[in-house]
């Protein structure tokens, strides 16, 4: 029997017996991932809750109010009379903003004086903010020129000069890519793969570090006691890494193609490329921890390397704060990371299908850092064979 074969068989015995280490590369991953499609499912969000702060009891502000509560964006869920109830209301979470309608504000507007209608609301939750303030200017844009092609009218204005006049120069937004700005179709299908990265660098740390705890390196890596050369201990080591990769990289495609076949988000590029660049990425992903472990020789180390960097890897890529707009030695960092470069691999191919050959050096890169990762990994366990004192630690 090979040493491959061996330390397979080894592994795959190991996970068979370990419930928890099963569990957290087979049902755990399928758990969370289902979770996540679960929570995006959505796609949009609506009817988040507003309160209206009015002080003006006109026809006009009733107007508003009818207006806001018809935008399928918004739902007026309360009422407040005073600041201090709408400073509650949004402290206790209750909604996301108050809309505030000064006193006296159809008097002012039939004036010439013009008025100002306030959104309260809390700019740390971003998504939300940012559709609230959406939703209120296209509501309160849309009222205001009503009001103004009622004045004009009014005067006498013929209704194509009035709408020259309203809005003399427009601006005409075409979005190429993801039109209905839908969570699920860029969020979901990109929270995927990083989850799958995160599980997949701490189960190589783990792999490789549970062995030096439990003083067993030997018995994996030189069962015979004999000396173990480099390339013996490279195939001991891909033999030990391939079930964990197989079956998370598994549950990463089974959750993408239940996003691209069951909830019709249709792959503008190459499926079959995106599951190459999820390969590629699982296994950079699980050389990386495994090269953790290996030369810090600590199960406990390489955890904590694997969590400083995989946990932020999402945060760094670009589909949350704009790459370009990062300073330099951030976007340095961000290019260092391996999701990086596979999330920009998996948006050129789903939605903007772009060729393959355009992407091919990310595969490439990831290879080539998967290579270089594994001979380290590989070193790093030859010499910690011959350091048995080294065995045992947390």
């Amino acid at each position: 029997m090979s040493v491959l074969t061996a330390s397979l068989r080894r592994e795959w015995g190991r996970l068979r017996a370990s419930p928890w280490d099963w569990a957290m590369v087979s049902w755990v991953p399928m758990l969370v991932l289902a979770l996540m499609c679960w929570i995006f499912s959505a796609g949009q969000p609506y009817r988040l809750p507003i309160a209206v702060w009015s002080e003006d009891s006109s026809a006009l502000s009733r107007q508003l109010v009818r207006m806001l509560q018809a935008t399928p964006g918004l739902e007026v869920r309360q009422t407040v009379l005073n600041r201090e109830e709408a400073a509650d209301a949004l402290l206790r979470r209750e909604v996301y903003g108050v809309v505030h309608i000064p006193l006296d504000l159809e008097t002012h507007v039939k004036q010439g004086r013009g008025g100002a209608v306030t959104l309260l609301h809390n700019a740390q939750l971003a998504t939300a903010s940012s559709l609230l303030q959406r939703d209120l200017k296209q509501v309160v844009g849309t009222l205001s020129a009503a009001v103004e092609m009622q004045t004009s009218a009014k005067r006498g204005t013929p209704h194509q000069v009035l709408q020259v006049q309203m809005e003399p120069i427009k601006t005409q937004l075409v979005a190429l890519f993801n039109v209905s700005t839908n969570y699920e179709q860029f969020l979901a299908a990109a929270l995927i793969p990083a989850l799958i990265h995160i599980l997949a660098m701490t189960a190589g740390a783990w792999s490789v570090g549970r062995e030096l705890r439990d003083r067993t390196l030997g018995d994996w890596l030189s069962p015979d006691g004999q000396p173990a050369n480099v390339a013996s201990v490279a195939a001991a080591l891909f033999g030990k890494l391939l079930p964990p990769a197989v079956l998370l990289w598994g549950s990463g495609m089974a959750a993408l193609l239940y996003l691209a076949l069951l909830r019709g988000w249709t792959v503008a590029g190459s499926m079959a490329w995106i599951a190459v660049g999820l390969a590629a990425l699982v296994a950079v992903s699980l050389a990386c921890g495994a090269a953790l472990a290996a030369i810090t020789l600590s199960l406990r180390t390489a955890l904590s390397g694997a969590g400083l960097l995989s946990a932020p890897a999402f945060a760094f890529s670009g589909m949350g704060f704009p790459l370009l707009a990062m300073t330099g030695s951030a976007q340095s960092w961000a290019l260092a990371m391996p999701y990086t470069h596979y999330a920009r691999l998996q948006v050129e191919q789903w939605q903007m299908g772009t060729p393959v050959v355009q992407t091919l050096p990310v595969v490439a890169g990831l290879l080539l850092a998967t290579l270089l990762l594994f001979a380290l990994a590989s070193a790093g366990l030859s010499r910690g064979l011959c350091r048995p004192e080294k065995w045992g630690g947390r």
